[in-house]
């Protein structure tokens, strides 16, 4: 695939303003507060990173995935997440402070775990001449189009806090308008995949959605963490930042695959009316725990 001048200008650009409008929400304290509250943390982040990888793989061999989009689930999987679970978070009545929290220390760890996720799912997927392996430029890449905006949206709601709140607003409708371009871009590439394989990557991608959710909110309360926090990780595990797999699976300077950012593609669009159904249902069942637990 030759590399389009349009998508290496675009993608890095647009997923920097969608990075830098998370940075702008993150402070330091953001950080800080992991040591202050280890558990529920170390239990988000041990679903995040150890349990959903196993899960979508399974689901990848279960589907019988053709290898590129079995690549680009686990691409998803490895994802983190971002402010979409923070919004639905808020409005599922979780702790969004933990969401916050999460996303923050999530965003730093996936910079390592993500290739290491794609270079093993390469390995296992597709033949020795097929895979595209992220080495250590390719890990500095993600570093820079990721973390850099994220330093620089923290450090500006550091530095100049009255200016990061009068921006969040209008970068979120931009990032909200450069999500929708990324999707469409995933899937006016490679169309012709996408028709073919649609029902059977939506079902993978909603079967992973749901498991997701299920897990983020199903272990936390095993482990008797509140009813605000367990709502926090379901989100916050169960959205996974999907215009970042996109990104990565189009850019020409990183995998320069579009078959492996279709799983991506449907899963964002397919996300929002579950996390919406599971929000719903938490309240339904425990407004009334909730509302205590404020």
């Amino acid at each position: 695939m030759t590399a389009d001048p349009l998508l290496t200008v675009f993608l890095p650009v647009a997923l920097g303003i969608i990075m830098l409008g998370l940075g702008l929400s993150l402070t330091l304290a953001d950080f800080a507060r992991v040591v202050k509250f280890p558990k529920p943390v170390l239990i988000g982040l041990t679903c995040q990173l150890l349990l959903l990888p196993l899960v979508c793989f399974f689901l990848a061999k279960a589907f019988g995935l053709a290898p590129a989009l079995a690549v680009g689930l686990m691409l998803l999987a490895a994802s983190p997440g971002g402010t979409t679970a923070n919004l639905y978070s808020h409005l599922a009545h979780g702790d969004v402070a933990l969401n916050i929290t999460l996303t923050a220390v999530n965003s730093v760890i996936a910079i390592l775990t993500m290739p290491l996720i794609v270079n093993l799912s390469l390995a296992y997927f597709m033949e020795g001449d097929q895979a595209i392996p992220l080495q250590f430029a390719k890990v500095v890449q993600v570093f820079i189009i990721v973390l850099g905006p994220v330093a620089i949206g923290i450090w500006l709601r550091s530095r100049f806090p009255g200016f990061a709140e009068r921006m969040q607003k209008p970068v979120k409708i931009v990032s909200a308008l450069f999500l929708l371009i990324i999707i469409l871009l995933a899937v006016v590439k490679d169309w012709q995949t996408f028709v073919e394989y649609a029902p059977l990557v939506g079902g993978a991608a909603l079967a992973f959605n749901l498991i997701s959710l299920a897990v983020g909110y199903c272990v936390p309360r095993l482990f008797n963490l509140s009813l605000r926090q367990a709502v926090a990780i379901g989100m916050e595990i169960g959205i996974h930042n999907g215009t970042l797999a996109i990104a990565l699976a189009l850019s020409p300077m990183l995998l320069n695959n579009s078959t492996m950012a279709i799983p991506a593609a449907i899963y964002s669009i397919i996300m929002f009316f579950t996390a919406a159904l599971f929000g719903w249902w938490v309240n339904f069942a425990h407004g009334k725990q909730l509302a205590v637990e404020a």
